[in-house]
C-alpha cells in the first residue's frame, strides 16, 4: 500500500534509541524515511525540501526548536504535511496547544508500534480518501465542462432557430407589403 499513495516520513526525536526505533518501524512498513536529532534540523529539512515530507513524527520536548516548532514549519512548508507530536511530558495545555496548531495526533510516551501503525493506517486511508475525491472533483469538473459545453451549444442553438424565425417573418412581411406608389 505504501508504493501506491506518496508517502514519505520524517522523524524527529533527540533520543537516539526511539529515532532508530521509529525509522526501522517505518523502512519496514514501507514507508520512505528521513531522521532528524533535534529541532532545528528538522526544521531546516523541512524548509529546504517543503513537499518532501507527507508525515512527521516528532518529540515535543527537543533542543534548539519544540515538537510545536516543528509542526509549525511542517504546516508552513507544506500544509497537507500530517504530525504526530509524541511526548513523555503530557498536559492538556501542550496536547490542546498541538491541536490548534494543526497536529494530526498526539501520543504520549511509552508509546506502542501498535499505536504508530494504527496512525500510519489511518493517514494513509485519510491520503487515499483525498486522491479519490481530487480524481472525482477532476471529472465532475470535466462533466461539468462538457455539460456546460453542450448547454451552451444547445443555448446558441435556440438562438439560431428564433433568429431564422426572425428573419422569415421580416422577408414574409417584407414580401406582403404593398408596394407604395412613388410620386
Amino acid at each position: 500500500m505504501a508504493d501506491q499513495l506518496p508517502l514519505e516520513a520524517l522523524v524527529v526525536d533527540d533520543e537516539p534509541e526511539i529515532r532508530e526505533l521509529l525509522v526501522e518501524f517505518l523502512r519496514g512498513k514501507g514507508v520512505p524515511v528521513a531522521s532528524a536529532s533535534d529541532g532545528r534540523a528538522a526544521v531546516t529539512a523541512l524548509q529546504r525540501e517543503p513537499a518532501r515530507y507527507s508525515f512527521v513524527i516528532t518529540d515535543l520536548a527537543l533542543p534548539g526548536v519544540d515538537g510545536l516548532g516543528v509542526l509549525r514549519a511542517a504546516r508552513d512548508a507544506n500544509p497537507s504535511c500530517q504530525v504526530v507530536i509524541v511526548t513523555g511530558y503530557a498536559s492538556l495545555d501542550s496536547a490542546i496547544q498541538a491541536v490548534r496548531l494543526g497536529a494530526y495526533d498526539y501520543i504520549t510516551k511509552p508509546f506502542s508500534l501498535g499505536q504508530i501503525d494504527v496512525i500510519l493506517q489511518r493517514l494513509r486511508d485519510r491520503l487515499s480518501l483525498e486522491a479519490e475525491n481530487r480524481q472525482l472533483l477532476h471529472r465532475l469538473g470535466q462533466r461539468e465542462s462538457v455539460d456546460g459545453r453542450q448547454h451552451l451549444l444547445a443555448r446558441l442553438d435556440a438562438i439560431d432557430f428564433r433568429l431564422a424565425r426572425l428573419e422569415s417573418a421580416l422577408d414574409e412581411l417584407l414580401d406582403r407589403r404593398p408596394l407604395r406608389p412613388t410620386h
